[in-house]
């Protein structure tokens, strides 16, 4: 790496459903993020659609790189490495900005760095908050990973817990899709919940004796479903706002529960959460009102920097960077793929 006072690095994701490409300044400071969102495309078919995605990304990604090279005022020249999402996510996308970054790092002779998607979401949080570094614990939450990792240091995780059948994130897009809500659906259920009773229904909560710091949410989604059921069935007229706002808080409630506890457990003083699911609302204040009782601090990004974008890519990228931790050309899309680290089953018995 070079020594400089300076550092620039363009990102680009293309994991899902956003074309993003941004160019960040010393692992901290976003000069652009440029993001060509597909939502629109994909809300008539009810959520994304693989085939589509990645051809959305192949007409968008040139465009989005030259905006975000344009909104920064840095040149191609002055930039340090390419950084760029490998996995997990949809193969298809993927491949198209690992093929953008590859051809932009060889054509610069810069270096290329592969980051993991979920490294990408916990970076979001050193953009936004100038003042945190590791160790700190980052609840992961989104449409495909809900996890508590420990952060050690940059670029170093240990899994503290993950969920055991659905995220949370998909739990709430099967919920909006059975109250009849759009794509996408955790904002769409955020929104009619704040009209709702969040003590109407009494829906599950879920918990693990021998790994109290794992998720399910796949029963507490059968459950919703169960009961719009049964009370269609019954004739019953169903408050939408209120079975929103009650699985909402029952989201919430096994969240905060099991993120304050495993940050006790390991003495820590800050949650920092990640992930689209973390701009939600109610998980916020819930969140900020149980760590307070406890004297810990919760951190989370904007909104636009807990959904997929390249900023997030190009700060983990940074880190990467420092440590000398590079990809060759031979890097590949991976779709499924876990967060380097220490793996669950490892560190059980040191908790």
């Amino acid at each position: 790496m070079k020594e400089q006072k300076e550092v620039f690095i363009l990102g680009i994701e293309s994991s899902c459903d956003e074309t993003s490409a941004a160019v960040v300044r010393n692992g901290r400071e976003v000069l652009s993020n440029v993001i060509a969102s597909q939502i629109a495309t994909h809300r008539t078919y009810g959520g994304v659609v693989p085939e589509i995605a990645s051809r959305k990304h192949v007409e968008a990604i040139n465009e989005v790189i030259g905006e975000a090279l344009r909104q920064s005022g840095v040149s191609k020249s002055r930039l340090d490495a390419v950084a760029v999402t490998y996995g997990p996510g949809l193969v298809g996308a993927l491949l198209v900005g690992v093929s953008a970054a590859k051809a932009f790092a060889f054509g610069l002779n810069r270096p290329l760095i592969g980051v993991h998607h979920l490294e990408g979401h916990i970076s979001a949080n050193y953009i936004q908050h100038k003042e945190l570094v590791p160790p700190f614990l980052c609840l992961v939450v989104s449409g495909g990973h809900t996890q508590l990792v420990s952060v050690t240091d940059y670029g170093c995780y240990e899994m503290i817990g993950q969920t055991r059948d659905d995220a949370a994130g998909e739990a709430f897009d099967k919920v909006a899709r059975a109250l009849g809500l759009e794509y996408p659906g955790g904002p769409a259920v955020d929104r009619l919940a704040r009209r709702g009773n969040p003590d109407a229904v009494a829906f599950p909560r879920s918990h693990f004796k021998d790994h109290p710091f794992d998720f399910s949410f796949s029963g507490l989604k059968t459950s919703v479903i169960n009961y719009l059921h049964n009370e269609e069935q019954r004739g019953e007229t169903v408050s939408r706002e209120d079975v929103a706002a009650s699985f909402q808080q029952a989201v919430v409630d096994v969240l905060t529960e099991n993120s304050i506890n495993s940050a006790l457990r390991l003495n820590g003083k800050y949650i920092a959460m990640a992930g689209g699911v973390a701009a939600n609302s109610a998980l916020r204040q819930g969140m900020e009102k149980e760590a307070e009782k406890r004297h810990i601090h919760v951190l989370y990004p904007q909104p636009v920097l807990c959904t997929d974008n390249a900023a997030m890519i190009a700060c983990a990228g940074y880190y990467q960077l420092r440590k000398g931790n590079l990809s060759d050309l031979s890097l590949n899309a991976v779709p499924h793929v876990s967060l380097p680290g220490r793996v669950y089953s490892e560190r059980s018995e040191s908790l």
